[in-house]
Formats: structure tokens, sequence, C-alpha cells
């Protein structure tokens, strides 16, 4: 159960800031659509905007990761965070920009793995290799 109200449509029509958020939301989706995530942010129609705002400038801008690329980071990350929402929510963006079942397996793989190694590593406190160090020169 959400721990905000979920604003419909009704209630954004009468909150300019929020109504302007929602209309860039379809209109850069291209979707009627808006997500319960979204509802919960009207409620702050600032952290709604802010939010959307950095939404399109990471995860929609032009840049040298490809979109589906991104996704599968998203997916990585919410499971690390355990946030069931968005695993599902970025699951379904990564499908809908081709993730076959195949890479959805060979993701899980990785993120299965890379959870494992993490605990161990910092369970055994192993310190990090000086040729791992950022800017470490040979």
């Amino acid at each position: 159960m959400a721990t905000v109200k979920l604003l419909d449509d009704a209630q954004v029509e009468a909150i300019p800031a929020v109504k302007a958020v929602f209309d860039d939301i379809r209109a850069v989706r291209k979707s009627d659509f808006i997500n319960n995530f979204w509802r919960g942010l009207a409620n702050d129609p600032v952290l709604l905007k802010r939010t959307w705002e950095g939404l399109k400038a990471v995860m929609m801008a032009d840049g040298p990761l490809d979109p589906l690329v991104r996704e599968m980071i998203y997916i990585a990350v919410s499971t690390a965070n355990g946030c069931t929402y968005c695993i599902h929510s970025h699951t379904a963006a990564a499908r809908a920009k081709g993730m076959t079942d195949a890479q959805h397996a060979d993701l899980l793989a990785v993120i299965g793995l890379a959870g494992q190694t993490n605990h161990l590593v910092t369970s055994m406190q192993i310190p990090v290799d000086p040729e791992f160090e950022v800017g470490h020169r040979k």
C-alpha cells in the first residue's frame, strides 16, 4: 500500500504544475499511460518536475550508452537497492527496447554473481590491488 495518495487525472487537472509534467510525460513517451510512480510524486510538484527532468536527461538523452544498456543498468541497480517497483518498471522498459529472454537471463546471472562476490570481498575486507586504483599508471 502506498504511503502517499496516487493522484488521478481529475486531481492532476487542478494542479497546473503537475498537469504540465504529466502532459510532457505523455508527449515524450507517446502514451496516455502515467504510471503510479509519477502519480505518487505528483503530491510534490517540485519533486515531480525535478525527477522527470533528471530522468529525461539521463535515460532519454543521446549518449555513449544505448537505451537498452541504460535500462539493464537500471535493473541491476534496482535489484541491488531492493526496489521491486523499479525492477518491474525497468524490465518492462528494457523489453520494450528489445531485451530478449537470453539477455535478461544473462543480466540476472551477472547481477547474482556481482552480488555474491561483492558480499564476499566486503566480508573479507580484501584490500584493493594498487593496479586497480584509479590513476594507477604503469
